[in-house]
């Protein structure tokens, strides 16, 4: 487990047993269970996106896939995404709209992605932790609402918390990695 996971997994601990410390002295058993049901499920969600995710870039770097184009400026792909003022291009004045209309939907027909390229690309969105995560996140949201035990605003509290303390040690680590 290298140092990034291991930052992450303490923190999420570490404010895990804060919530339930705080939901056992201030609060009732409800808010308890909907507190820590709602930030372990998302949790989960978010430990299972990044696995996901960096098991998938993995495989791509493995493999050497690039999906993206350098051959633009960053620049020139936000002014000019369709590349319509580009110097290489020859610009006819008698221009026949039926013939460029038929070579418009060719290049569309090229461009077209396959089944097998399209399931290839999902599979970080698609893998068995992310499916198995929103499982339990949802099993877990039908068992408080099933008991009557679902305390809305502690629930959907505790579910955007985990999303707040991976961003916050993702910039973190960012600022200390610049500061390098």
């Amino acid at each position: 487990m290298n140092s990034m996971n291991r930052k992450i997994l303490t923190v999420l601990i570490t404010v895990d047993v804060l919530l339930l410390l705080v939901s056992i002295i201030f609060f009732d058993m409800k808010v308890l269970y909907n507190t820590q049901i709602g930030y372990i499920t998302a949790s989960l969600v978010m430990v299972a996106s990044i696995l996901s995710y960096r098991r998938m870039v993995n495989a791509r770097v493995k493999h050497n896939i690039v999906t993206m184009d350098d051959s633009k400026d960053v620049i020139d792909k936000l002014e000019d995404p369709y590349d319509l003022y580009s110097e290489d291009t020859i610009e006819d004045e008698e221009i026949d709209f039926v013939q460029t209309v038929k070579e418009e939907k060719k290049k569309l027909k090229e461009n077209r992605r396959t089944v097998y390229q399209t399931i290839k690309d999902t599979k970080a969105a698609l893998s068995i932790y992310r499916l198995g995560a929103y499982a339990v996140l949802i099993l877990g949201f039908l068992y408080l609402n099933r008991h009557d035990m679902l305390h809305i605003p502690s629930y959907i509290i505790s579910l955007g918390i985990p999303s707040v303390i991976l961003v916050w040690v993702l910039l973190r680590e960012k600022e200390n990695h610049s500061q390098d």
